[in-house]
């Protein structure tokens, strides 16, 4: 038996990870990683993969997407610290902001390239890597490798699912901005950051980031670092449609930081409130999680990371 599992998932990436494969598979024995493999068919089925591989497995690398990687991510944070795997990924998805962090990219970059990734896994040095834990009113918890928000991104995450599926990447999720736009949220929030005061904000986006991009290609907080301990956040007032088609470039360049509309803040703890139910996308991934007070906290140096 090895000690390397290996999920994998066909349909990241529209079909993308099923079409690379083969190459992939062949680049693993090439570099002389040993794995077993477990190819998913299901939502959810990769948590508990990864969730059982303490005591077979040192590593699991995953296989896919960010949404392959926010479930391996899930799976491993119910292990207890002293046993948990480490994590490595093999970016075939349609964003892969994840795999933006091994190592750390800046706007303008090449997209993850599968090819490093796994030489980068062959070498086995690690990395920690700070994840992000989500908790609502109710009882539910999520565990975020990337990042999270509520507003106009986590409308435009469940809106992707109606865009045609020859549509990928980067122009998957324009499709779906422009969705969006026909009808979008204002958010009345109260906030908490740390021991601070609560505030009230009305918003159109809070997006809390472990990472620096999400939707692919929008440097949301280009400044962040997954090992520092801390959750950075971007907060935007309340925009016009002419507005957001003004700072969608900006954000495809990580220059939108001194805008106005915008505030960049840090913290390691965070409450989010609304007297209105929040869609909330975790990841890309949208949670069964709509609830009006959502906690927010980052667990420092939680995860071993291979590259």
């Amino acid at each position: 038996m090895s000690d390397r599992l290996v999920i994998f998932n066909p349909a990241a990436g529209r079909g993308r990870a099923r079409r690379r494969w083969p190459q992939v598979a062949a680049a693993l024995a090439a570099a002389g990683i040993d794995f077993d493999l477990a190819e998913t068919h299901a939502p959810l089925e990769a948590v508990h993969l990864a969730e059982g591989a303490p005591g077979r497995y040192g590593a699991v690398i995953a296989v896919g997407g960010d949404g392959t990687v926010h479930e391996v991510v899930n799976g491993l944070m119910r292990v207890p610290a002293a046993k948990r795997p480490a994590l490595g990924v093999v970016p075939l998805g349609s964003g892969d902001d994840y795999a933006k962090m091994l190592p750390p990219i800046s706007p303008g970059a090449p997209r993850p390239n599968w090819r490093a990734a796994l030489g980068a896994i062959a070498l086995g040095r690690t990395r920690a890597h700070d994840v992000g834990v989500l908790r609502d009113g109710e009882g539910g918890e999520r565990w975020f490798a990337n990042g999270m928000d509520v507003g106009f991104g986590a409308h435009v995450a469940r809106n992707i699912a109606q865009v045609p599926r020859w549509l990928t990447g980067l122009g998957a999720y324009l499709a779906a901005i422009a969705q969006t736009m026909v009808r979008y949220p204002m958010l009345e929030l109260r906030l908490q950051f740390d021991h601070g005061a609560p505030f009230a904000h009305r918003s159109t986006i809070a997006a809390v980031m472990n990472g620096r991009c999400f939707g692919g290609s929008f440097w949301a907080c280009p400044e962040a670092r997954a090992d520092d301990g801390l959750l950075d956040v971007l907060l935007a007032d309340v925009v016009s449609r002419a507005q957001i088609l003004r700072l969608v470039p900006k954000l495809m360049r990580g220059t939108h930081v001194t805008e106005p509309v915008l505030r960049m803040l840090r913290a390691r703890r965070l409450v989010i409130e609304s007297d209105q139910p929040l869609v909330i996308e975790a990841d890309g991934e949208l949670p069964p999680m709509r609830s009006r007070r959502l906690e927010i906290e980052v667990v420092p140096r939680a995860l071993r990371v291979m590259g």
